[in-house]
């Protein structure tokens, strides 16, 4: 029997989840809601499915549902459809406020259904396939970053860009955060566009994590140094990297110094390689992620099973975000406790870098 869904908010992602749970074959989409009748029409009559511009009315023809509107309304779609039994995956980040998640939670204890949350990231191979091998993380760098794109205006940076960075961390490091440093400033006003956190785990992890959403090129990438070795991952080309000392190295270290001439005169050539042992994982790699995690919800719902990204680990994410933004608010831009603090304190410019175009237009 086909599992009924729909999705909820088909704007520019949300037209996407509509479109991949149509051409799943053990999934029957039978409606699609948005704020703009329009956008909901449009979706609808290229999926041949239902249109509706409130999602009451699907809240008792669905077996699960799919929740991509604004962040603003996460909490109150998904709670509507939790109170009626029905499995919920919502995107990230999974709620406005911890609170709000706590409550999603409960809801879906209550009710005994998959509630998951889309940090789609989780489903990448590269990641996934890091997941899997021994490795204790005690130095991470991530970065995001991104062109601007005038989407997601309801939330800033740490919400819309890092905070998968921040789930990602808690997935690998595990073990609560004992403190967190961040500065970061509003570009267009408004909410953060850029931000750069340091995280310091109790288990002594530490971790540099950027997110940018005015960079001219988009960079995603995460970088961990670990006892076991080095493993970097471009969550773009969905590229794995891993080196590892070799065995000699293991046992004895490597001291140049007591190499002999000829040892030492090879050693820039054998480092990687005799020395540092390099794999890159970069196979074809068949399927996307979105299609990945959109199936593995369809399989919780079916089966019972726990999703990879439950309720609690976007509520941890947020959580995680929210210091990061508090962090963000007291930063002390003079170093002084009665100087200006947060992105309403940030400097005003002492100069230009350069002649800004309108000189330029003038003087030509």
């Amino acid at each position: 029997m086909r599992l009924r869904m729909a999705v909820i908010g088909v704007g520019h992602l949300g037209q996407h989840h509509a479109r991949i749970l149509a051409g799943l074959p053990d999934v029957e989409l039978i409606g699609v809601a948005d704020a703009n009748p329009d956008q909901a029409r449009q979706v609808a009559a290229k999926l041949n499915t239902a249109a509706h511009d409130h999602f009451e009315p699907l809240l008792n023809q669905v077996d699960a549902v799919s929740v991509v509107t604004p962040t603003v309304h996460h909490h109150h779609v998904a709670a509507a459809f939790l109170r009626a039994g029905v499995p919920v995956l919502v995107e990230k980040p999974v709620c406005r406020t911890v609170a709000e998640a706590d409550d999603l939670i409960r809801l879906a204890a209550e009710a005994s259904v998959p509630l998951q949350v889309g940090h789609i990231e989780r489903f990448n191979p590269a990641f996934e396939d890091l997941a899997r091998r021994p490795i204790v993380p005690k130095f991470v760098e991530a970065e995001r970053h991104g062109p601007y794109t005038g989407r997601s205006t309801d939330i800033g940076a740490v919400l819309d860009l890092m905070i998968h960075d921040l789930d990602l961390l808690l997935a690998l490091v595990g073990g609560p955060v004992r403190h967190v440093s961040a500065v970061g400033a509003a570009v267009f006003g408004g909410h953060e566009d850029m931000v750069n956190a340091r995280l310091e785990f109790e288990n002594g992890c530490v971790a540099h994590v950027t997110a940018s959403r005015i960079s001219p090129r988009p960079k995603r990438r995460l970088r961990v140094w670990a006892p076991e070795g080095y493993a970097g991952i471009d969550f773009v080309s969905r590229k794995l990297t891993l080196v590892q000392p070799g065995e000699e190295v293991r046992r004895h270290g490597l001291r140049p110094e007591r190499l002999d001439p000829a040892s030492r005169a090879r050693l820039k050539d054998e480092v990687f390689g005799r020395y540092l042992q390099v794999q890159q994982i970069d196979e074809d790699r068949k399927g996307d992620q979105l299609t990945a995690e959109l199936r593995h919800f369809v399989d919780c719902v079916r089966t019972g099973r726990r999703p990879r990204v439950t309720g609690e680990d976007g509520r941890d994410a947020l959580g995680l975000a929210e210091w990061v933004l508090a962090a963000v608010r007291a930063h002390q831009w003079d170093g002084r406790a009665d100087g200006p603090t947060g992105l309403g304190g940030f400097p005003r410019p002492s100069g230009w870098l350069f002649p800004p175009a309108s000189d330029r237009r003038e003087a030509a």
